[in-house]
């Protein structure tokens, strides 16, 4: 069993900043790649920031520069440091972490239950 859990989010004012923070626990030999995505109301689900188990990061273009993924490998952690929101970036945000059960497994997707981000304008 694998579990992917969010922490993090909540109400703030255009400008300001937010941290997520995300754990993967349970049955795991090795993560490949961690990731946020978003999903506003009415709007289909998009990638915000993905880094992989060497540190590679990628960011869609609407959040470069503003926001920040980190991760432990050791604590197979993920953080989203999100700077100057926007109404634009109220959404809920999910952590998807792919993850290699076992050795010699293939790796699959795994979801946390997501955190609400709303910034007020």
């Amino acid at each position: 069993q694998v579990q992917v859990v969010e922490s993090g989010g909540g109400l703030v004012r255009a400008g300001g900043s937010l941290t997520l923070s995300c754990t993967a626990s349970g049955s795991i030999y090795s993560i490949v790649a961690m990731a946020w995505y978003r999903q506003a109301p009415g709007q289909q689900r998009e990638r915000v920031a993905r880094v992989t188990q060497s540190g590679t990061t990628t960011y869609a273009d609407s959040v470069r520069g503003r926001f920040t993924i980190s991760r432990d490998n050791a604590k197979n952690t993920v953080t989203l440091r999100m700077n100057s929101l926007k109404p634009e970036d109220t959404a809920i945000y999910f952590c998807c972490a792919d993850i290699v059960p076992q050795s010699g497994w293939h790796p699959a997707s795994y979801w946390g239950q997501g955190a609400q981000v709303t910034v007020s304008s």
